[in-house]
């Protein structure tokens, strides 16, 4: 089977293109590197020639509002029109748990535009929405800190590994189209200001964590049931200890 990988190149695409090559399948990677462009439609149609399946797990460069808002609007307008030309008979995006709780925030607002589409579309699709993923804690710590405090939302988490989203994501590639959201989820449930001050500590950084139920994350503010799910969603295997012991040593 010929599956294009957007975004292809990057930490859940690169993992997901070598699990579905070592089933066997062809696998086109497709990233503006490559001369596959899904803002401007460059290479679209000639990566998409013969392909069954479609794997969307590019992100927005900005996160700035305006600028993802436009990214996955027009990304996402172009890489299903193609599909319809090609006679794609599967489309698959990545995306977020909570998302639609989350429109405070213009990368989520962003997310939900994308989904729109792909349901309007009237190509079979799935959209596999992931709670955060574990390699994006330091970006947390980064977006909350001031001075050599981070302040976070104390509300719950419950963060995957990317080994962990790139075997669904593969699984999914080779399933039958859901035409709905499904949902996967990290094994272990914990608030987020208490997580962060864990991976801190084992990173030996001497940032302090301050609790505070109003901080926002990326624009928004966070309840108990903002990040995690509890839709019977598909759980990885892998820990914060674990994943930590494997690839997140300090320096």
């Amino acid at each position: 089977m010929k599956i294009v990988v957007i975004g292809g190149t990057g930490l859940i695409g690169s993992k997901t293109v070598e699990r579905l090559r070592k089933r066997g399948h062809e696998v086109i990677v497709a990233s503006p590197n490559s001369g596959v462009n899904t803002i401007t439609g460059e290479g679209l149609a000639e990566a998409l020639s013969g392909a069954e399946v479609v794997l969307d797990l590019a992100n927005s460069p900005s996160f700035e509002d305006k600028a993802v808002l436009e990214f996955f609007e027009t990304s996402g307008h172009n890489l299903l029109a193609a599909e319809k030309l090609a006679g794609v008979k599967h489309h698959i995006a990545l995306s977020v748990v909570g998302t639609e709780r989350l429109q405070e925030s213009g990368y989520f607002r962003g997310k939900l535009a994308q989904e729109k589409l792909i349901k309007a579309s009237g190509i079979p699709y799935t959209i596999v929405h992931s709670t955060q993923f574990m390699e994006f804690l330091a970006g947390i710590v980064q977006s909350g800190t001031v001075g050599q405090t981070v302040r976070l939302s104390p509300a719950y988490i419950q963060p995957i590994v990317s080994d962990d989203v790139a075997d669904v994501m593969a699984d999914v590639a080779l399933a039958s189209p859901a035409n709905a959201p499904i949902e996967i989820s990290g094994p272990e449930r914990a608030r987020l200001s208490e997580l962060v001050a864990r991976y801190l500590k084992a990173m030996k950084d001497p940032r302090t964590v301050e609790a505070d139920a109003e901080a926002k994350y990326f624009g928004a503010r966070l309840n108990d049931q903002s990040l995690v799910s509890d839709n019977d969603p598909r759980l990885g295997s892998i820990t914060f200890e674990q994943w930590f012991a494997k690839s997140a040593q300090p320096k």
